[in-house]
C-alpha cells in the first residue's frame, strides 16, 4: 500500500484540516468543499485523512472518484451473461459501494461530467444506489460524505452539487518564506525516504488520531447551549441564508469542534 504524506506534517491549510477533522467526527455535517490555488496540498491533505482515520480505528474509507470514471465504475454493474446462463443476479460493486459509510473524494470536482453529477445527486439524496440493466436490478445502501476540491478558475461548480457540501473553505498559497521553505524540506524528505518522515511524525499522528477517536465517542455527550444555537441562527439570518440547513451545519460543526478539544 502506497504511503501517504502524514496529516500532521502538513503545514498551513488549518481551515481545510479542521473541516476534514470535524466532518470525520460528525459525518452528518455533510462533507467538505475546498476550492483554491493549484499546488496547495488540497488532495494531499484529503488523502492523508485516510491514514488518520485508520490510526483512529475509524472504519471509514476514503475513495477517489476519477474525472473520467464511467457510469459502471461509479454505480457498479450487473453481469447479464451470468443471469442468462445461471439465472442469478451478479453485481460488480462500484465506487459508491466502496465509499459506503466513508468518504467519496472528487479532485477537480468542478470539472466532473454533468451526467455523473446527476447520478451522484440522486444517490446522495436517497442513500441508496439502484442499478438496473436489461430487466435486472440490484440495490444497496450508499451513504457517503462528499469531499471535493478544485480550482475555481477552471470552471464553476453546479449549484445543485455545491449544495451537497456542508462546509466550504478557500485554500490559498502560503506566502511566508520560512513556512514555504519547511514545506519544501518535508516534501523532499518524504519523497526520498517516506518511512523516516512517517516515523518522525508517528507520535503526533497517534495523538491526533486518539483525539479524533475520543471526540467521535463523546460527541453525543457534548451539550449545545441555547446561546450557541441562537448565535448560529443570527449569523445565518444576517447572511441571508435560505432554509435552515446552514444553522444546523453550524451547530453540528461547533459541537464537533468542542468534542475535538475535549470540552
Amino acid at each position: 500500500m502506497r504511503a501517504h504524506f502524514p496529516f500532521t506534517a502538513i503545514l498551513g491549510q488549518t481551515d481545510l484540516k479542521n473541516c476534514l477533522l470535524w466532518t470525520a467526527i460528525d459525518p452528518a455535517i455533510g462533507g467538505v468543499l475546498a476550492m483554491g490555488d493549484r499546488g496547495t496540498a488540497k488532495s494531499t491533505t484529503v488523502r492523508a485523512l485516510a491514514d488518520m482515520l485508520h490510526a483512529a480505528g475509524i472504519a471509514a474509507p476514503v475513495v477517489d472518484l476519477p474525472l473520467g470514471a464511467s457510469e459502471d465504475r461509479l454505480l457498479g454493474s450487473l453481469d447479464v451473461d451470468a443471469a442468462l446462463a445461471r439465472g442469478e443476479v451478479r453485481f460488480r460493486p462500484g465506487l459508491l459501494q466502496e465509499a459506503h459509510r466513508g468518504f467519496l473524494y472528487i479532485d477537480e470536482v468542478n470539472l466532473l461530467d454533468d451526467y455523473l453529477v446527476d447520478l451522484l445527486l440522486d444517490v446522495a439524496a436517497s442513500g441508496v444506489n439502484r442499478v438496473e440493466r436489461d430487466g435486472l436490478s440490484h440495490q444497496h445502501d450508499a451513504q457517503f460524505v462528499l469531499i471535493g476540491s478544485g480550482n475555481p478558475e477552471e470552471g464553476e461548480l453546479r449549484p445543485q452539487l455545491e449544495d451537497r457540501f456542508g462546509l466550504s473553505t478557500h485554500v490559498t498559497t502560503i506566502r511566508d518564506v520560512g513556512v514555504r521553505t519547511e514545506i519544501v524540506r518535508r516534501r523532499l524528505a518524504f519523497d526520498a525516504d517516506p518511512d523516516s518522515v512517517l516515523h518522525a511524525f508517528h507520535d503526533q499522528q497517534q495523538d491526533l488520531a486518539g483525539r479524533v477517536s475520543r471526540a467521535r465517542s463523546s460527541l453525543g455527550d457534548v451539550a449545545i447551549p441555547d446561546r450557541v444555537s441562537a448565535a448560529a441562527v443570527q449569523l445565518c439570518v444576517e447572511c441571508g441564508a435560505i432554509g435552515h440547513r446552514a444553522e444546523i451545519v453550524l451547530v453540528r460543526t461547533a459541537r464537533a469542534a468542542a468534542a475535538l478539544q475535549g470540552r
